[in-house]
């Protein structure tokens, strides 16, 4: 059972998964239309699962399940991440690079490898201030409060 993203509790479940390019008007359109039927079709064990979907940023797609109706399963789990893989294949993005990390610069959102972070930050593009996507937020109220934060209020804060 799908529902709009807004409507899904703070304590929804959410997987993040970022693109490894910007995604173009079409792509997105089929990302939709695609993930509207995945998740219209989703279950648990024989029981339909209350989520959501979203894209953001030209860059991420967000899934979300309220786990209090009914919790997502291991088989669940594994369906929606062959069902972002196979997206990926098909549309020849890459949803699994976390060697990259996306920040925002200059109002629009970068990405850049972790192994030239140092170098990003000596040269003043990334600062302590510098709006950065985490990732790693594990339900809905993380994903609105800690989503996108200064980075040195990330694991980035080593690197200042």
């Amino acid at each position: 059972m799908q529902i709009p993203f807004d409507q899904m509790p703070k304590n929804a479940r959410v997987w993040i998964y970022q693109a490894d390019r910007v995604l173009s008007v079409e792509e997105q359109e089929t990302i939709n239309t695609t993930g509207n039927q995945f998740l219209a079709q989703w279950a648990a064990h024989g029981s339909d699962l209350k989520s959501a979907m979203k894209l953001l940023h030209d860059r991420f797609m967000i899934i979300a399940v309220d786990e209090g109706i009914h919790a997502a399963s291991g088989c669940s789990i594994d369906s929606s991440v062959s069902f972002v893989k196979q997206l990926g294949e098909d549309l020849k993005i890459n949803w699994f690079d976390r060697t990259k990390v996306a920040f925002i610069y200059d109002d629009e959102v970068f990405m850049e490898s972790i192994n030239n972070l140092k170098q990003i930050i000596s040269e003043g593009k990334i600062t302590q201030n510098t709006l950065t996507f985490n990732n790693l937020v594990q339900n809905v109220g993380e994903f609105d409060e800690k989503w996108l934060l200064p980075a040195n209020e990330t694991w980035l804060k080593r690197y200042f």
